[in-house]
């Protein structure tokens, strides 16, 4: 046993009896020692990689012990005690570790990079800043139900230098969100010392800036930091509200081990390790009889038991096979259309009518269903297709949200890990670009990761045509059929588009759904009254034809229908995609198949487009079949420009009728 010395920190155990004094410092030293176990495997080779927590256990655990077991943590790579504390079997995590199946990614990802609803607990990813956001969503679910229920979320002081932190302060405190933000402040982000990550002499006292209740405390005092944290969980479950806690304590290994400490001055590293929390916690219980040496060897006794069963069963167990099928098939949540068709009753709509029909019916449909964006509510949006939402479903289902679009994305995925679902409305497209990171890293991987589905579609009012320039006339739909993961809709008719809506906030994966502005108030058509549901993956053929193949989707439909009527003897298969992301592609090669000749169009630039991709998929599959060259037709390489003569030159609806004529004559 480690001789006992006089603590270097001041403990006041208020009325906190023995058997919880000396769970806090079970519940710490059972981290400590796994970490030790750790760091000679990392030597050994046995693990790949490996952050470390030692010096700052007070803080997970005692965080982690205030909240109730129903209530969800967000810890970053150094929280182990959090996982531990919950009682997360070590045989899981030893898998984790190493890559197996029996772990919580399969594989998938490393570390602490998972999360598990059956502890109430999400994970982090490497980007940092998104789990804030995501606590934001989950705190707002829990409001919304009265629960009473609180959540934690962790960063590092490194991490409050993101966006992200700053965009999820401002929305828990706009809408009094019953979340606690935890910030270690360690000293150093990787090698950069505090001194050149900020200037306030807290990172508390940005609090004040956001209206929010702050409070500094020392993180490596246990009690300190579990009766604290206790008393203001307490008090935001009776009157719900932000906090934001700065823990002060320091990182006495590397960023991660590889990286070392050689750029920590001696004399500071030997001060926090004189402040060491266990060593103190153990000397102070020591000092009050609390704990004594047949204790002490008993807890280091069964925590070194666990740890070495664990590590045997983890190690016995079979490396993973890979399985391209299984890969597959978790990229997405399984979802099971259902069909539901409309009744006879229909009434002529414009493509905006139809979208705010849609989402009212669905929001009638799912009573968990929140829509959030810039000025919905009152205003009922730039476009007003939420107009008279508010009046109808309250402003906590329509939210005006502040305009950080990262943190509203973030906030949707909260919800869905909540069991709610959420729509996001990005005021155009083009903004998309503030949002892209949880987007295409937390939404489009999780279910991947650890099988959490993110029940969040994402509204984008796209395209040219309106001469609104270079910031708000882009369609950027290939952002993201690049990213597996992603569902992308994009309907051209007012029948789809309702249809559509209705099937994407049904699915519990990620949908971003496009809506084109200058197709919202000049397409009309006839739409069933009562909600409907049109499946994903499924073209519409708008005309049926023998010469040639043309290939599309939003805007293109229409300027297709144009082009075909001026030349009414082409007799054409003109394909409505209507979903990109899952693609039809049976009735593509079909139609290919038939007509021999294929025009592929898109409003988007040329390059890097789904035209690109359709063009090889119809080289690999039809080649032998074609009777000419496959022609993709896009607007200019150049950003869109606003005046009309320009934007009528970039786009490719300027070159369609010549290009059409030009193949059908090859």
């Amino acid at each position: 046993m480690p001789t006992i010395t006089k603590s270097n920190i001041n403990y006041d155990k208020r009325d906190l009896n023995d058997k919880v004094l000396l769970r806090l410092y079970y519940n710490m030293l059972r981290p400590r020692l796994i970490e030790e176990k750790m760091l000679i495997l990392l030597r050994q080779g046995k693990i790949s990689k490996w952050f470390s927590g030692i010096g700052q256990e007070a803080i997970s655990v005692g965080v982690t012990m205030a909240l109730k077991p129903s209530e969800y943590i967000l810890p970053m790579h150094r929280n182990l005690g959090v996982f531990t504390t919950r009682e997360i079997p070590l045989h899981r995590l030893f898998c984790q570790w190493q890559g197996k199946a029996s772990g919580f990614t399969k594989g998938r990802d490393r570390s602490f990079h998972f999360g598990t609803q059956d502890y109430n607990i999400v994970g982090m990813i490497s980007h940092l800043g998104p789990q804030l956001g995501v606590a934001d969503g989950i705190a707002l679910a829990n409001l919304l139900k009265k629960n009473g229920q609180v959540t934690a979320v962790f960063t590092g002081e490194g991490g409050t230098s993101e966006g992200d932190f700053h965009e999820a302060l401002n929305v828990a405190a706009v809408w009094q969100l019953p979340v606690i933000f935890c910030i270690e402040n360690n000293g150093y982000g990787l090698s950069t010392p505090i001194n050149e990550q900020y200037r306030c002499k807290h990172i508390a006292d940005r609090g004040k800036g956001y209206g929010m209740e702050s409070f500094i405390l020392d993180g490596n005092n246990i009690i300190e930091t579990y009766t604290k944290v206790k008393k203001l969980a307490e008090s935001i479950r009776k009157r719900p509200r932000p906090l934001l806690i700065e823990f002060k304590t320091f990182r006495r290994r590397g960023h991660e081990e590889a990286s070392g400490t050689k750029y920590v001055p001696n004399e500071l590293m030997k001060e926090w390790e004189a402040k060491d929390p266990i060593e103190n916690f153990r000397s102070y219980l020591f000092s009050k009889k609390i704990l004594n040496q047949e204790i002490e060897e008993q807890y280091s006794s069964e925590i070194k038991a666990d740890i070495d069963r664990s590590l045997e069963s983890a190690y016995a167990e079979e490396a993973i096979t890979p399985n391209r099928s299984d890969e597959l098939i978790d990229v997405y949540k399984s979802f099971e259309y259902q069909d539901i068709t409309p009744n006879k009753k229909v009434n002529e709509l414009r493509l905006i009518d139809a979208i705010s029909e849609g989402l009212k019916q669905s929001m009638e449909k799912h009573k968990d269903l929140v829509i959030m964006g810039q000025d919905i509510a009152e205003y009922g949006g730039v476009f007003k297709i939420t107009e008279g939402f508010v009046e109808q479903f309250g402003k906590e289902r329509v939210r005006n949200t502040p305009i950080c679009e990262s943190a509203i994305v973030e906030a949707g995925m909260g919800l869905s890990i909540a069991g709610m679902k959420a729509v996001v409305e990005m005021q155009f497209s083009d903004f998309v670009t503030s949002g892209f990171n949880p987007i295409v890293n937390y939404l489009a991987k999780s279910h991947y990761r650890w099988e959490q589905s993110a029940d969040v579609v994402v509204r984008m009012p796209c395209g040219a045509g309106v001469g609104a320039g270079p910031f708000h006339s882009q369609t950027n739909e290939a952002w993201f059929t690049k990213t597996p993961g992603l569902k992308v809709v994009y309907p051209a008719f007012p029948y789809d588009a309702k249809g559509l809506m209705a099937t994407a906030i049904n699915d519990p994966n990620p949908v971003m759904f496009f809506e084109h502005k200058a197709l919202y108030r000049s397409i009309r058509q006839n739409v069933p009254t009562d909600y409907y549901t049109l499946p994903f993956g499924k073209v519409s053929k708008v005309r049926d034809g023998d010469d040639i193949s043309i290939i599309t989707y939003g805007a293109g439909v229409h300027w297709a229908i144009e082009s075909l009527d001026a030349n009414s003897d082409i007799s054409a298969d003109l394909i409505d995609l209507r979903t990109l992301q899952p693609l039809d592609i049976e009735s593509i090669i079909h139609s290919v198949k038939k007509t021999g000749k294929v025009l592929i169009l898109q409003e988007d630039s040329l390059f890097g487009g789904i035209a690109s991709d359709i063009s090889a998929l119809i080289m690999e599959e039809c080649f032998e079949f074609l009777d000419a060259p496959i022609k993709r037709l896009a607007s200019m390489e150049t950003p869109i420009p606003f005046a009309q003569q320009l934007e009528d030159q970039y786009l490719a609806k300027s070159k369609l009728n010549d290009v059409l004529m030009e193949l059908v004559a090859y």
